[in-house]
């Protein structure tokens, strides 16, 4: 199965939004199956086959998340980021202003589900190939 280390390693070539669909070819790649970010510290948990299940626990200082999402406001810094124009840490804290508490993503569906405190879905993608 997969270690922290070789997720960190496909995650260091990560620069912004842009690079994010290689970098899940890589997960796949590695067997990483789903994984969930979660926004308040940075702490991330990952899934593969059989119950795996690493958990990478670099964290940064804490995020206040908004007690109320705005999916729309939401949606503007995930597009800036995905154009690359932001890097992760300016992303999370965005997310955190609009009430996302984390994401998560299904490696087999490619789908990356952003979610707020109440674990209510709040937009779901597709992730590009």
């Amino acid at each position: 199965m997969f270690t922290i280390a070789q997720i960190k390693e496909a995650h260091s070539k990560v620069q912004s939004g842009a690079d994010f669909p290689a970098y899940i070819q890589e997960l796949i790649a590695l067997g990483v199956q789903g994984y969930d970010t979660f926004v308040n510290d940075g702490h991330v948990e990952y899934f593969g086959a059989n119950n795996f299940r690493a958990v990478a626990t670099d964290t940064y200082a804490n995020i206040t998340i908004a007690p109320f999402a705005n999916k729309e406001r939401f949606i503007e810094f995930l597009v800036i980021h995905q154009d690359g124009q932001t890097d992760y840490l300016t992303f999370c804290n965005h997310a955190g202003q609009c009430g996302i508490a984390k994401w998560s993503v299904n490696i087999i569906e490619m789908t990356c589900t952003y979610l707020d405190q109440s674990g209510a879905p709040i937009l779901i993608e597709k992730i590009p190939s």
